[in-house]
């Protein structure tokens, strides 16, 4: 199953030939590098060497088209879980956390924010079930939780 669009699929196919100097069929982890480039992605060596070896079923070294897709589908989830950790740490520091994930929001600060949001959350269940410590105050580890990451 398939996570890329249309366009996408369509976007891949171009890059795949147009790296593929040889018409083989295949593109070797340097070429698997410049194609992700052009693709918007910057892998380091090792990222590009574990990808080869995640996808690459008949272990030739090289990438075919089928396991290049799933090379390219595995980028995309990932950069996806990376922008998802981006809003939840801006979250966590606009409500006094630290953007290296130190620190703490008030449960204060915390409720504050859902009455002036008017917010339908039950949050004294929810900080019962994360504030274990009873500290009044909730780290990124809960803040997560919290927001049911």
């Amino acid at each position: 199953m398939t996570t890329l669009s249309a366009h996408e699929l369509e976007m891949c196919r171009k890059a795949f030939a147009g790296f593929d100097t040889d018409n083989s069929g295949t593109i070797d982890a340097k070429e698997l590098k410049l194609v992700l480039q052009a693709l918007g992605q910057a892998p380091s060596d090792e990222e590009l060497f574990v990808m080869i070896s995640q996808v690459d079923e008949d272990r030739s070294g090289e990438i075919e088209f089928p396991e290049f897709l799933k090379v390219v589908e595995k980028q995309k989830k990932d950069a996806a879980q990376q922008n998802d950790e981006t809003d939840t740490v801006e979250a966590f520091v606009a409500l006094g956390g630290n953007h290296d994930k130190t620190g703490t929001v008030s449960v204060d600060t915390l409720r504050r924010t859902v009455k002036e949001f008017e917010l339908t959350i039950d949050l004294d269940a929810m900080l019962k079930e994360l504030d274990k410590d009873s500290s009044g105050t909730i780290d990124f580890g809960e803040f997560k939780k919290l927001l049911g990451e």
